[in-house]
């Protein structure tokens, strides 16, 4: 009995306790030998910590991957499609092949930027502006097909839009602009550059990579979407402390994007931008008092407060969200008081990204690499 209760689950979800356990034991025996050797034999500890890094950053790319296949064929299986009353081929449609799409086109437009710096630099900007423009066209198709799903399924679906609740399409629309607006206002505080180069491009896709991996990791998931995570968005903040807040905003937008392929729960263009992009583009304003000289000697100091706003904001988005997309959710409750309290769970995934942040960011060595590299990306 046990056997075929197994054999019917699906595959990531046999996996992910697995995957959880393994990486937390491997981090705590890492973490440990560490500890051993740097009270040891200090001599070797900075080239464990390289080869420690190094060994989990490929854990991770390979763990990201394997969960990346399973969440697809779980999320798109004919048993998850007919259990949450969804048309298989209109979610493929409009929902994964254009989120595919603007993530590919992302992806190897960064490659193709990486590839020219290296070898052809007098041409990066042309392939900069060319890149950014494809993967404008491929938001602005994601946004379209995510409107024509709404419209086909979800605008008289009899749940979302009923007597009793409604998507507000205008207050969604407004409620992402003002965001967006309040983001990107607060990371032109940022004095660092919005510029990228090969080093800052490998470096994001480290940290994006990391960052995908450790948010299968899933400590507990709510009952309708979102998860408190083993840290998943410390090295996107980490990375926005490095490079600063601008560079930052834009890799959590990125991250936000592969976020929706891995849980694609999707009713409309704006609950899509407000949910994924937007709330975790908030996440790269955790590197907004990385330059503030008055806390120069405190960069606990200067990552918390970052990680506080950041964690605000995402807040905020998902509220918003909550309010104006699934009213349905409420079931009858005051809908802002509902979703306050059910988007609370924001604050224990920002409390532990912070407490682990504050942890490496208590090591001078990493701070002296920090300094350098901030001096470099200005």
């Amino acid at each position: 009995m046990f056997l075929v209760s197994l054999l019917s689950t699906p595959a990531v979800d046999v996996f992910e306790p697995i995957a959880k356990w393994l990486t937390i034991a491997l981090a705590a025996a890492a973490l440990l030998t560490g500890a051993i050797l740097f009270f040891v034999k200090k001599d070797l500890f900075g080239k464990y910590a390289k080869c420690a890094l190094l060994s989990l950053f490929f854990y991770l790319l390979a763990l990201a991957i394997t969960f990346f296949a399973l969440d697809i064929a779980k999320h798109y299986s004919q048993a998850y499609i007919e259990e949450n009353w969804l048309d298989k081929q209109a979610l493929i449609a409009y929902l994964l092949a254009p989120l595919l799409v603007f993530a590919s086109v992302t992806l190897l437009c960064a490659t193709a930027f990486v590839l020219v710096s290296k070898y052809k630099p007098n041409a990066k900007k042309t392939v900069a502006i060319v890149g950014a423009c494809l993967c404008v066209l491929a938001l602005v198709y994601t946004l379209v097909c995510l409107t024509v799903y709404y419209n086909k399924k979800i605008a008289n679906d009899g749940y979302y839009n009923s007597e009793a609740a409604s998507v507000k399409q205008l207050a969604l629309y407004l409620g992402a602009l003002l965001t967006v607006a309040i983001i990107v206002g607060l990371s032109l505080f940022d004095k660092q550059k919005f510029q990228f180069d090969a080093r800052t491009l490998a470096y994001a896709g480290i940290c994006v990579s990391m960052s995908f991996a450790l948010s299968y990791i899933k400590l507990w998931d709510m009952p309708q979407g979102g998860s408190v995570t083993l840290v998943s968005l410390l090295p996107i903040m980490l990375f926005s402390y490095l490079f600063g807040a601008k560079r930052g905003v834009f890799v959590g937008f990125t991250y936000g994007v592969l976020q929706a392929v891995q849980d694609p729960w999707l009713i409309h263009p704006a609950q899509f931008l407000l949910d994924y992009p937007v709330a975790f583009a908030a996440a790269g304003l955790a590197g907004l008092f990385g330059g503030a000289t008055k806390l120069e000697k405190l960069p606990q100091a200067q990552f918390t407060l970052g990680a506080c706003l950041a964690g605000v904001l995402r807040f905020i988005c998902h509220v918003l969200s909550g309010v104006f997309a699934f009213e349905a959710s409420a079931e009858g409750q005051n809908v802002w008081l509902y979703s306050l309290g059910y988007n609370a769970y924001v604050f224990i995934d920002v409390a532990l990204v912070i407490a682990a942040g504050v942890f490496v960011l208590s090591s001078k060595a990493f701070i002296n690499a920090v300094r350098k590299t901030q001096k470099t990306a200005q």
